[in-house]
């Protein structure tokens, strides 16, 4: 997922590196269904984490970033705007110009700006990727309705090589609108996944209970920008890329087989996976972070509630996840102009449900608790959530009464899997 809707850097991949700290005397954290009665408690939170370019994280990069007037952009959801664009995009022969018109703006915007698009996905085209996707994909896999659409003015969507060869060229043209104060494409990707990295990190760190990251599983990884950000930011976990394109994994496969033989091989090289993001088939509760950068936007809205269940599936006791995506309420969004957005809503077909969903509600809906939603950049939110460390799984069916240090825990729920390993069924 995730082919234009992910900011990349092109030629080299580039991230901000954060230094990992621990912390300790991390509270109990319940979910809803809980009771606390505390009679004192206390809370160190790790001291501030420090972007390799000198900014604390009390405040992020460029920020603060301003929210618009509305809840949602006036151009999406059920407001007359938003039908009328809706309706001219209906009309097929419409929607090819306005397909063509996207196309040329993107390549135009990326290449006055020194992205090489044309070149870069030609190389791509040219190379022996082709092997990698018969290693990687699961025939098996059985692509859902809402998946096999005209994505991205691309008639097959996510799935043919021409999509997969344009992602980090596309991209970075993107990135280059989202962040319009950086200097350069350099400035934009610090400030974009810079912010993103640390309101990860520091969600994590604080309500975690255990800030140690041993696996960290990134779906909708595309062709892996996000997932070697995450590699690179957490050198000692172990990072998996699982996306439903098998030609978005067979390009990341093949950069990392390139980056390999050139000396460039990581310690823990990255894991790629070919599965459909709301059934991994992968093993429950083996993730500390699950991560879905840039994906939700091309899902309907009960294909992010699937995601978010097999997150929180995934997740250990006191595991975080987050999502980063466009956000409903940014300024830039909301006013953006009508060529362009008309545009937007052309070659994104879930981008009506994407702006009307309640993403935090859903995400307490699973089961998440201690949900977060901030700007990290002027036009992107990222939505933290975590599991507790008493996570609850299953029917109401018991009352325990716990006593832990000062802190009276009154569950009303079966539980399982505590950190401490008591697991009453």
């Amino acid at each position: 997922m995730a082919a234009w809707g992910q900011p990349s850097v092109w030629g080299s991949q580039m991230c901000v590196r954060w230094q990992q700290k621990k912390g300790k005397g991390f509270p109990i954290e319940a979910s809803r269904s809980t009771s606390i009665i505390t009679s004192s408690s206390t809370t160190s939170v790790a001291s501030s984490t420090m972007l390799s370019s000198g900014v604390s994280s009390k405040g992020f990069l460029m920020g603060p970033f301003q929210e618009g007037k509305l809840s949602q952009p006036s151009w999406t959801g059920d407001e007359p705007l938003s039908r009328l664009v809706s309706a001219l995009i209906s009309i097929k022969p419409l929607f090819a110009l306005m397909s063509l018109g996207a196309r040329q703006v993107l390549i135009g915007s990326a290449e006055k700006n020194g992205v090489p698009w044309r070149k870069l996905s030609e190389e791509c085209l040219a190379s022996d990727v082709y092997a990698e996707k018969d290693l990687l994909e699961d025939k098996s896999v059985i692509y859902p309705d809402y998946y096999v659409k005209n994505f991205h003015c691309y008639p097959d969507g996510n799935l043919s090589w021409k999509a997969a060869s344009e992602v980090e060229a596309a991209t970075s043209s993107m990135i280059i609108r989202a962040i319009p104060k950086a200097k350069n494409l350099e400035e934009a990707i610090k400030v974009l996944r810079g912010n993103w990295l640390r309101a990860i990190e520091d969600y994590h760190l604080v309500h975690s209970g255990n800030p140690e990251i041993r696996d960290i599983l990134d779906v909708g990884c595309s062709v892996g920008i996000s997932t070697r950000c995450l590699a690179d930011t957490f050198p000692s976990a172990q990072v998996t890329g699982l996306d439903l394109s098998p030609y978005f994994v067979a390009v990341a496969q093949h950069k990392d087989k390139k980056e390999a033989a050139a000396g460039k091989r990581r310690e823990k090289p990255i894991h790629w996976v070919h599965a459909l993001g709301e059934n991994t088939g992968l093993r429950a509760q083996s993730f500390d972070i699950v991560s879905l950068a840039y994906v939700i936007h091309e899902c309907p809205q009960d294909a992010t509630k699937g995601l978010l269940k097999e997150a929180f599936r995934l997740l250990r006791p006191g595991g975080t996840v987050a999502l980063t995506d466009n956000s409903p309420k940014s300024k830039i969004i909301q006013n953006l102009p009508p060529p362009l957005f008309t545009l937007m809503k052309a070659s994104e077909p879930w981008m009506d449900e994407y702006y009307s969903m309640d993403l935090e509600g859903l995400m307490y809906e699973v089961g998440f608790t201690n949900v977060k939603s901030q700007l990290t950049d002027p036009r992107h939110r990222t939505a933290t959530g975590s599991l507790s460390n008493l996570q609850f799984r299953g029917e109401p069916s018991l009352l325990i009464i716990m006593y832990r240090g000062t802190s009276l825990l009154i569950v009303d729920m079966k539980w399982s899997n505590a950190s401490e390993g008591l697991a009453p069924q």
